[in-house]
Parts: structure tokens; C-alpha cells; sequence
């Protein structure tokens, strides 16, 4: 039977007011980041053992009380770095600084049970801290979650809650290219155009930056990460809407922000469209693939051959239009691209691939 149950990551302002009492947490909690950190390089330094969360607990164990942070905070804290550092794979990771140039955002971590949500407000670590409650969360059990600080100084209530699964009644298989040109292509011809989010805002920007208003550069980064988020979020809430299937391209932006086109590429948001989809996916039921792109703009999605006259490299950038010589099918780039990558997500559930991919 499948599992009607999901969870999702619910974000909540807190309350201006509160942001005090948490600065003064994410100080504790970033000295408890450094101990860890150097705890943890020391060990491998002197001994060549790599300390596990288990063994991080046993060292801070006790420290809550003294530094004014729930038990599970610190817990959360060496969990965390742990991850952390098998994910990156690093004997040390970086120093969270609590002050400075470098100051790091603030960020106050909590496990399951240790916050509630009790007469319109959330209770945690003995304090109750008002937010603007637009989710209802007395309707919902938390589970684990943090305190975050972003860059202006606002504080969000981020936690994780079981939610029920929505299906979707959608049935189209879409394969999406990502692109700079537009944002995302779909393999019935839609398109979500590049909102060119930050190049819009760049010369504001700069002046802001020349004149040396921080706060104001503050603001526009904001804008522009909003923006690029409503765009994304409506384009992914449409295609969730209609799909049963949804298989895109593997194009890695963290490879192409080292190129001279670094701008261009964070600012389409490829990672962000793809976490959306992935998520959304999940709680409605649909199969999501991400798939090796690999030759998807110059095989003809018509006779799946690799003509002479398909476009090639960097030169080959500026075709946006192109005529296969073997079959005389004239696609569009970046849709014939799109059905390519989606025959692609056909051809692994033919052989049985699970529903699911990351």
C-alpha cells in the first residue's frame, strides 16, 4: 500500500522582538560549532579517528546548562556537523564567527519533542516566541527543525511536519531542459523565460554597494531571491498540477558557476527548480528522474540519430533552431532537447528503475 503520508518543511517568520534572545543562542550555538570542529580535527590529527556523533555527544554532554541551549541544541549541533563534514568530506570544516565582516547567520537547531506550538505561539527552550502563523501550526505534530537568521536580520521558524499526501489527478510526461536562454524548456513547447532576476537589479546594486549601504544591498539581494522564487515555485506548482511523470537534465550548476557565465547561471535557478519539483513531486504522488543529458540537444528526437548538421559545442550555442539532414524533421533547441531527456526517463522505467530519483 502506498504511504499517504509526507513530510514537508513549514517557514515561519518570528516575531522582531525575539531576535535578541536569539542572537544570544546562535552565539552559544556557534561555540559549541567550534569545539566540535576543533575537537573533531584533533582527533584525527593525534589519533586518525574520526569522532561520530555519539562520541561528540559524550564531550558536550552536560553543556546546555552552562551556555543557556536546550540539551537537543546542542545534540542537533553535533549531528549536524557531522553530516556536514561526511558531505563534504573535510577533516575541518569552517568557523562560525559571531561577529565581524564574516559573522555567520544565526541558526538555532532543535530535534523532535523539544518545541510545541501552545496558545498561539511556539514553545521552546522555556521561552515563547510569537509568529505570523500562516500555516495553522496547531493542526500540525513538529518534528525536528531550526531557528534561522536571514541576511537583514529576520528570524524564521523552520520545522518539519507530516503532512497528508495531495495527488495529483495530472497525467502528461514532461522532460524539461534547463537552459540560460530560457530558464526551463518542456517537451510540449512550454517555456519558462530567464527573469534575468539579478541582472535586473545589478545597477541598483551597485549603486547601493558604491555608496555603502548595507542595508539597502541587503534589501535588493532579498528582492531578487524573492522574485526568482515566486517564478520558480509557480512554474513547478503548474507542472505538479498536470504531470504523472517529470524527468529532467542533469546539468550541474555548481560546475558551470567557475565559467565566465557564473551570473547567468545562479540566477536561473536551475538547483532551486530541481529541489521544488523533487519535493513537490514526492507529496503529490508523481514520478520524478533526473537523468544524464548528455548528446539530449544534437540526437534528433524524431529518428534518435546524430545528423551532421546538429549543433556542436560553443559554436553551436547561438542555433536556437535546427534541421535534421537524415530525417528533414526542423526542431526547436532546447524542445528538442526536452524530448530527448524525457525518452530518456521512459527508457528507465522500462527496465524497471524505482519510481523515485534524486
Amino acid at each position: 500500500m502506498t504511504d499517504m503520508k509526507s513530510t514537508k518543511t513549514l517557514k515561519i517568520r518570528v516575531r522582531d522582538k525575539h531576535a535578541a534572545q536569539l542572537r544570544e543562542w546562535s552565539r552559544a550555538v556557534n561555540f559549541v560549532w567550534n569545539y566540535v570542529n576543533e575537537l573533531s580535527s584533533r582527533s584525527i590529527r593525534e589519533h586518525s579517528r574520526f569522532l561520530s556523533a555519539f562520541d561528540l555527544h559524550k564531550y558536550t554532554n552536560g553543556a546546555g546548562k552552562d551556555l543557556n541551549l536546550h540539551s537537543q541544541t546542542v545534540q542537533g549541533i553535533s549531528d549536524e556537523y557531522v553530516t556536514r563534514r561526511k558531505q563534504f568530506k573535510k577533516r575541518q570544516l569552517r568557523w562560525r564567527c559571531s561577529g565581524g565582516a564574516k559573522r555567520s547567520l544565526g541558526w538555532v537547531p532543535f530535534k523532535v519533542g523539544a518545541a510545541k506550538f501552545q496558545s498561539g505561539q511556539v514553545v521552546f527552550n522555556k521561552q515563547h516566541f510569537k509568529v505570523f502563523d500562516s500555516y495553522g501550526l496547531s493542526n500540525f505534530k513538529f518534528r525536528s527543525g531550526s531557528f534561522n537568521e536571514d541576511s537583514r536580520g529576520r528570524w524564521y521558524f523552520n520545522v518539519v511536519v507530516d503532512v497528508d499526501r495531495q495527488l495529483s489527478a495530472g497525467q502528461s510526461d514532461i522532460g524539461i531542459d534547463l537552459g540560460l536562454k530560457t530558464t526551463a524548456t518542456c517537451s510540449d513547447a512550454e517555456k519558462l523565460d530567464s527573469g534575468k532576476f539579478y541582472q535586473g537589479l545589478e545597477k541598483a546594486l551597485g549603486v547601493a554597494q558604491r555608496a555603502g549601504r548595507k542595508a539597502r544591498v541587503r534589501a535588493i539581494h532579498a528582492k531578487i531571491a524573492n522574485r526568482r522564487k515566486d517564478a520558480l515555485h509557480k512554474f513547478s506548482n503548474a507542472l505538479v498540477a498536470r504531470c504523472g511523470l517529470i524527468v529532467v537534465g542533469d546539468v550541474s550548476s555548481q560546475k558551470l558557476v567557475k565559467t565566465n557565465m557564473a551570473k547567468s547561471v545562479l540566477d536561473a535557478g536551475w538547483g532551486q527548480l530541481k529541489s521544488m519539483l523533487e519535493y513537490k513531486c514526492d507529496h503529490a504522488g508523481i514520478v520524478f528522474m533526473v537523468v544524464n543529458e548528455k548528446n539530449t540537444t544534437q540526437t534528433c528526437s524524431s529518428c534518435k540519430q546524430l545528423p551532421d548538421s546538429r549543433p556542436r559545442g560553443i559554436a553551436g550555442l547561438g542555433i536556437r533552431e535546427w534541421t535534421c539532414c537524415g530525417c528533414g524533421v526542423t526542431h526547436d533547441r532546447d524542445v528538442n532537447a526536452a524530448k530527448n531527456i524525457l525518452a530518456l526517463g521512459h527508457g528507465r522505467l522500462a527496465v524497471g528503475i524505482p519510481h523515485h530519483f534524486s
